[in-house]
């Protein structure tokens, strides 16, 4: 806590023998006319401000939820000024885009269900250091500000980008938490984890990207590991206790800053009798067609279970059993 309106609180993370990596959540200094907003640093040197906004009222026509992710880069962020005859920010690079979808694939779902009202989420980086990656700490931004804008999201969420450093002599391979760039040209695999911690204090995964790195070939040449499915099983374990730091932390700013969520209404797909009535008719039989291994079998005996639910479906509408909508 800073100041009567000024909340703040750090997490901590162990890397062993590569160090400490620090993330800061601040709320309450910047963008107070958003309905969410709160600064994330990463060891105090680089910087993002995620805003999170909602129109009052549900979009006419729309049959799925609008929400926009939007990733602003500025060139002073990493202090340069634009000059010559580019002296304006153009359209949105390659990286910014790509980070948008990181944020928006953990989050999309974790908004209530039918909810039609437009939301922008919106991060600038305000400042990052030579050599650092901001995507996993702009999904924890993004996560925050809308845990506390009021919206009904059931986070919060966090997000960790973990590399895979190859030991070497005394020290075995670890798993690193929010790599430098330098750092990921000694690793064979990265990774980044989103997720949620559930009741029962586990962490349920929610997005991953992985890729191995472009030196991972010759450095697999020269002995190290080979990314296989169990090492990024392993890795999606390594990054559970990071995602509970972090979420750990979102809670403690949410408790203390978050709105009261304020009633929206929704527009359900489907009625809950409906899905009953397709679950109870479908659910049993898709599980052996799922393990098909060939893979037109397997299509075509679920086109067959799809045409045949429909139909039942259809007459139970038309017998007045169910809903229309």
């Amino acid at each position: 806590m800073e100041g009567p309106e000024i909340t703040a609180v750090e997490a901590v993370l162990d890397n062993g023998r590569f160090g400490t990596r620090t993330v800061r959540f601040e709320t309450g200094r910047l963008a107070q006319q958003a309905q969410g907003a709160v600064a994330a640093y990463l060891d105090e040197e680089t910087m993002l401000l995620s805003a999170t906004s909602a129109g009052k009222h549900p979009r006419e026509g729309f049959d799925f939820f609008p929400l926009t992710v939007d990733v602003e880069e500025r060139s002073y962020a990493a202090g340069k000024i634009p000059g010559s005859f580019f002296r304006r920010e153009g359209r949105p690079s390659t990286e910014a885009i790509l980070v948008c979808r990181l944020i928006d694939r953990p989050l999309r779902p974790s908004f209530v269900s039918g909810l039609r009202n437009e939301v922008q989420i919106v991060v600038t980086v305000l400042s990052i250091a030579p050599g650092e990656f901001y995507d996993a700490l702009a999904i924890n931004a993004a996560s925050l500000s809308t845990q506390i804008s009021g919206l009904p999201f059931s986070g919060p969420i966090a997000g960790v980008r973990l590399a895979l450093i190859p030991g070497h002599g005394e020290h075995a391979d670890q798993w690193v938490a929010f790599p430098k760039a330098e750092q990921l040209e000694d690793a064979v695999f990265d990774l980044i984890v989103a997720g949620r911690v559930l009741p029962d204090g586990d962490v349920a995964i929610m997005m991953v990207e992985a890729e191995a790195t472009e030196g991972s070939w010759n450095l697999i040449k020269g002995g190290a590991t080979k990314p296989s499915e169990e090492i990024v099983a392993q890795g999606l374990e390594a990054a559970k206790p990071f995602i509970k730091e972090l979420v750990a932390a979102q809670n403690v700013v949410a408790n203390t800053a978050a709105k009261e969520i304020q009633p929206y209404p929704v527009f359900p797909a489907y009625a809950d009798e409906t899905y009953d009535f397709v679950a109870g008719r479908a659910y049993d039989k898709l599980v052996p067609i799922y393990q098909i291994a060939d893979k037109v079998e397997r299509q075509n005996s679920d086109d067959e279970l799809k045409d045949a639910v429909k139909a039942e479906l259809v007459a139970a509408v038309e017998a007045g059993e169910l809903p229309e909508t």
